[in-house]
């Protein structure tokens, strides 16, 4: 596997400048070396130099042999596109050019390799036309409209997840034209990029204090969607649609914190949640086909209900629960933990998952919030890198289709966010407790 060796050499390389220049930006004398370097590492500046290194790699690998120096080059222009925006809020040098220069050099990095792999069979030829489509729609269209409207045509989290994917495609795309009998999962992932493009489009024209309500909307939806797929007995492509409500519900609390949102809006919250964490995951109980499993069924709905009335009309009244801390296992996180056994386990072995998470969702337990508590701590480039990460892994799965390897995914997840929170919990209590005193 020499093609991946070169692939980790590249990403090894290239993660290590980024954190190694993100600490020295914090200094005062690196901060004067940018601006007394403009013309090499001034935002925009950056952004030609990682176009250029981008169109030599792809010259390099589909013109001459030189196929593992261009999978490098590429790597390292694709770190720069973090690196661009270090040094924009770093030094405070964000600039309307720079919103517009940005993600089009980003477009230009991508979208021809993405083409060049598209011509040699590896990817969808149309797929990838349909991306460069929505693209340049955004990049030239989209952007006139939104400068008419006097709106800011900046990238939000759908295009910056975006990015990060299609580098990672291109990347993947090298991998498989060296190893062609590895699982090939590139046009799933082309197609969550097509998705993701228009989204991030059409999230632009939309006003900021109707982000959360809409994510909200587009949660229950999924749920809806996911009791339609459980009904015909799909269970994996069920369970893949929750999460992307899941997702959905991670992003609305997000954009209600930052933009506001209406009066409904956490009443709009709450019944997508009981759809998409309680109806769905208990229809799908009754449909494994167990005669008391409508018993289990109803100890699951009534669980999430309790939670969520609880949460509603208690816990937010309460002044003890620091912010960002829950009285009991979430309900996304419950409905994962059982959906995980579900996939996983034999019919007789789920219903003590059943137990077991109902007694954790109306327990006293303080459990941390994903959002609010834990992605708070981790570095933006991170969240976008992870988010990245959770849609790749689903394009695995539908790949796949390998429902036990999936629900033990979703397990191990749900155990490292268990963990992780507790660590974050002792913090918070620790800080508090200091204060106090």
């Amino acid at each position: 596997m020499e093609r991946l060796l070169v692939i980790c050499i590249a990403a090894a390389i290239g993660t290590g400048f980024y954190y190694w220049f993100s600490w020295m930006l914090k200094k005062d004398r690196m901060q004067d070396f940018v601006f007394s370097h403009q013309w090499l590492l001034h935002p925009n500046a950056i952004c030609y130099w990682r176009t250029g290194m981008a169109m030599a790699g792809f010259f390099l690998y589909f013109a001459t042999d030189y196929q593992s120096a261009a999978i490098i080059i590429f790597t390292f222009a694709a770190i720069l596109d973090g690196v661009d925006g270090l040094v924009a809020r770093g030094c405070n040098l964000v600039s309307r050019l720079g919103e517009w220069l940005d993600p089009l050099c980003d477009k230009l990095t991508y979208l021809p390799p993405l083409l060049g792999f598209a011509y040699t069979g590896i990817i969808s030829v149309k797929l990838v036309w349909i991306l460069v489509g929505i693209e340049i729609f955004g990049q030239f269209a989209a952007r006139r409209l939104l400068t008419l409207m006097k709106t800011s045509g900046a990238a939000n989290n759908f295009g910056k997840i975006k990015a990060i994917i299609c580098f990672a495609l291109v990347i993947f795309c090298a991998l498989v034209d060296a190893n062609p009998h590895i699982i090939h999962m590139g046009n799933q992932i082309l197609l969550a990029c097509v998705i993701l493009s228009g989204a991030s489009i059409v999230f632009k024209f939309i006003p900021n204090r109707l982000y959360a309500d809409i994510l909200s909307l587009l949660n229950f939806f999924c749920g809806l969607a996911s009791l339609v797929l459980t009904y015909h007995g799909l269970f994996g492509r069920a369970v893949i649609i929750i999460i992307m409500g899941q997702l959905f519900d991670l992003f609305d609390g997000r954009m209600a914190e930052k933009h506001g949102g209406t009066k409904y809006g956490p009443y709009l919250d709450d019944i997508a949640d009981f759809v998409s964490f309680g109806i769905a995951p208990a229809y799908m109980l009754l449909k494994i086909g167990q005669s008391w499993a409508w018993v289990f069924a109803l100890i699951y709905i009534t669980a999430v209900a309790f939670r969520l009335i609880r949460f509603l009309f208690v816990d937010k009244k309460r002044t003890d629960l620091p912010p960002g801390v829950f009285n009991g296992l979430p309900c996304p996180a419950g409905a994962l933990l059982l959906l995980g056994a579900i996939l996983l386990l034999p019919a007789p072995y789920v219903w003590p998952v059943v137990l077991l998470t109902t007694g954790l969702m109306v327990s006293t337990l303080r459990f941390a919030h994903l959002g609010r508590l834990i992605l708070k701590q981790v570095p933006k480039p991170m969240f976008y890198t992870i988010s990245a990460g959770i849609i790749v892994i689903i394009a695995f799965v539908l790949k796949t289709r390998n429902g036990e390897l999936f629900g033990g995914v979703i397990l191990g997840s749900v155990l490292i966010y268990m963990v992780i929170g507790r660590v974050c919990i002792q913090k918070v209590m620790s800080a508090q407790s200091t204060t106090r005193h």
